[in-house]
């Protein structure tokens, strides 16, 4: 049975959008959504659902793992009329938000529906993002302080 490719995309792929879906405001994700001609129908696996994630760190990036402490995350499931089913985590208690992100999962999975929505939703939230970045990086810019040291040379005494 042949495998369509944009259903069976890439984790990396997926992995991406779902990052971008995830740490997009809720406001920009709900303003994406309302901003799609059609949607299409969804019933929810799991109704969005809070709870809470422990969070584990590493000293220096190469240490030993620690648990850090714990974080709010809203979780959701959701299958399309089509079939695809979308899942979302979401930081945070916004259940419209991990709900939207689930159900933009899915569509991302369809074939018919992935372009319409990867342009409209996905691109959009990760401009956003991308702003966000380039702010935050030209305020620490401005801020910056170059260090130089001069060496001085002391003749004999």
């Amino acid at each position: 049975m042949p495998v369509d490719p944009v259903v069976e995309a890439a984790p990396m792929e997926r992995r991406r959008w779902m990052s971008i879906l995830a740490k997009a405001r809720a406001d920009e994700v709900v303003q994406a959504w309302d901003g799609l001609e059609t949607r299409p129908d969804y019933v929810a696996l799991r109704a969005p659902e809070l709870g809470l994630m422990l969070v584990r760190g590493r000293m220096g990036g190469g240490g030993d793992a620690f648990n850090l402490g714990e974080m709010t995350l809203t979780r959701a499931a959701v299958r399309l009329e089509s079939g695809e089913t979308g899942v979302s985590y979401v930081a945070g208690r916004d259940r419209r938000h991990a709900e939207i992100a689930a159900a933009v999962d899915a569509m991302m999975q369809s074939p018919a529906l992935r372009p319409r929505v990867e342009g409209a939703v996905v691109a959009r939230l990760a401009r956003a993002q991308d702003e966000r970045r380039a702010a935050a990086a030209r305020k620490a810019a401005a801020t910056r302080v170059d260090f130089f040291t001069m060496v001085r040379t002391r003749g004999p005494a």
